[in-house]
C-alpha cells in the first residue's frame, strides 16, 4: 500500500504534475522536485487571492533540487540522479524533455526499468499535441464548459474548481502506481502518456453514449433544478440549503417534515403549471427558516443539506473526523487500512536539498559548487 521504498523525480511545473507527486509523497515516496534556478513558476503565481498557498499544499515533504537543464552541467547532473530513481514524470509539450535531456529514450538509456510519465494537456501525438492550455482550454475542448449550461441559449461558464489539472494528476498518479506494480511482476519499466483532455473526456461517460448517438446532451433536467425536488434554496438568514428528494420516498420524507402531506402527489410533475406553483411554495417554505433551524430540523433521512462555503467544508466534523486537513493543508483523500501518513514536512525552500542530492549521486564538494555557483 506504501511506496517508502520509491524514488520520484519529479520534472513538472505547476498545478497538475503537483498534484501528482503530492498523493505519490502521502503514500510514502521521496519526491526529488527539480526546479529550474528561479524556481517552479506556482511559487509565485496566485491561482486565487489573497495569497493562496497552492505550492505550499502541494509540496509537503518533497525534496527540492535546483537544475538547469538548459546547460549539458545541468543535465549531466540530472543523468547522476535518475540512475537512483524509480519514476520520473514531466509535463513539457512533446519534444521540449528531449532538448533538456530528459526524454524518456534518453532516461531510460541510463535506467532501464524506470518508470517514466508525460503528463500534458494533449498528449504526445494528436493534431493539438504542441499547443499551449490551461485548465479552461481542455474543460472547453472536452465538452465540460458546454455542459455547465441547461440550454444552448445560456452562456457556458468556467467551472470553479482546476478539474483537468486535479483529473489529470489523479490519473497520472494511479498510472505510476498501476506500472511500478507490473514493474514488481515483471521487472520491466514502462511509459506513460496522460493527456489531461483525454482524461476530461473519460469523465464524460454519463453524456457520452447520446452524444456519440448524434444528439446535443444536456444536464439531465431532474438535477438542472428543472423539478423543486431537486434545487438550492435561500433560507431566512440569507444562506442557502440543497434539497435531493429525487427518489419518491425522500420527497415523502421532506413532506412529512413540513407538515404538507397534500405535496406528495406533485413530486416531479410533468405539468409546468404544476412545478411552478409548487416551487413558489417551496420557496416560501424555506424561506420562513434560518439554515441552522433547517439542518437541524432534518433529520438522517431527510436530504436537506447546507451549502457551505469552501471554508466551512474544510472546517465540517466530516472532514475533521476524516482527517482531510492536516497542518493546515489538504491530506491523502481515501481511508486506508494500513492507513495512509500524508507528508506533512513543510514546503522546501528552492534548492534546499541540491548539495545532498548531488553528493549521493557521487558529485565531490568542488563539483557541486562549480555546478551550484553556475545556476
Amino acid at each position: 500500500m506504501h511506496l517508502d521504498e520509491y524514488t520520484v523525480l519529479d520534472l513538472t511545473q505547476l498545478l497538475p504534475g503537483a498534484y501528482t507527486t503530492q498523493l505519490l509523497a502521502d503514500l510514502g515516496a521521496t519526491v526529488l522536485k527539480v526546479e529550474p534556478p528561479d524556481g517552479d513558476p506556482l511559487r509565485s503565481v496566485p491561482l486565487v487571492e489573497p495569497d493562496d498557498g497552492v505550492f505550499d499544499g502541494l509540496s509537503r515533504g518533497k525534496r527540492s533540487v535546483t537544475l538547469d537543464l538548459k546547460t549539458d552541467e545541468g543535465q549531466e547532473a540530472l543523468h547522476s540522479i535518475v540512475t537512483d530513481v524509480d519514476v520520473v514524470i514531466e509535463g513539457y509539450r512533446p519534444g521540449v524533455a528531449s532538448r533538456l535531456g530528459a526524454d524518456e529514450e534518453t532516461l531510460r538509456s541510463i535506467a532501464p526499468n524506470l518508470v517514466y510519465c508525460s503528463l500534458s494537456g494533449f498528449g504526445q501525438s494528436g493534431p493539438y499535441s504542441d499547443r499551449p492550455g490551461h485548465d479552461l482550454t481542455f474543460a472547453g475542448l472536452s465538452g465540460l464548459v458546454d455542459l455547465s449550461r441547461r440550454s444552448t441559449e445560456q452562456r457556458p461558464t468556467p467551472p470553479p474548481f482546476s478539474v483537468s489539472d486535479i483529473g489529470g494528476g489523479l490519473f497520472a498518479a494511479f498510472s505510476i502506481v498501476t506500472a511500478l506494480l507490473s514493474r514488481e511482476r515483471t521487472g520491466d519499466g514502462s511509459y506513460i502518456d496522460v493527456s489531461m483532455l483525454d482524461v476530461l473526456l473519460s469523465f464524460s461517460q454519463s453524456y457520452a453514449p447520446s452524444a456519440l448517438a448524434g444528439t446535443d446532451p444536456r444536464p439531465p433536467e431532474p438535477f438542472t433544478g428543472l423539478y423543486p425536488c431537486y434545487d438550492v434554496y435561500e433560507t431566512a438568514d440569507g444562506r442557502y440549503v440543497t434539497l435531493a428528494a429525487v427518489e419518491p420516498q425522500f420527497w415523502d420524507r421532506f413532506c412529512d417534515l413540513i407538515d404538507r402531506p397534500d405535496l406528495r402527489e406533485k413530486h416531479c410533475s410533468p405539468d409546468p403549471a404544476v412545478r411552478d406553483a409548487l416551487r413558489e411554495e417551496v420557496v416560501d417554505i424555506f424561506a420562513a427558516r434560518s439554515q441552522s433551524a433547517w439542518l437541524e430540523a432534518a433529520d438522517e433521512e431527510t436530504p436537506i443539506a447546507a451549502v457551505n462555503t469552501l471554508e466551512e467544508a474544510l472546517e465540517s466534523d466530516h472532514a475533521r473526523e476524516r482527517e482531510l486537513v492536516v497542518d493546515g493543508r489538504i491530506g491523502f483523500p481515501a481511508q486506508t487500512e494500513p492507513p495512509v501518513e500524508p507528508a506533512t514536512d513543510g514546503p522546501p525552500a528552492l534548492g534546499e536539498h541540491t548539495r545532498e542530492v548531488l553528493a549521493a549521486a557521487g558529485y565531490s564538494e568542488a563539483e557541486i559548487d562549480a555546478l551550484v555557483d553556475a545556476d
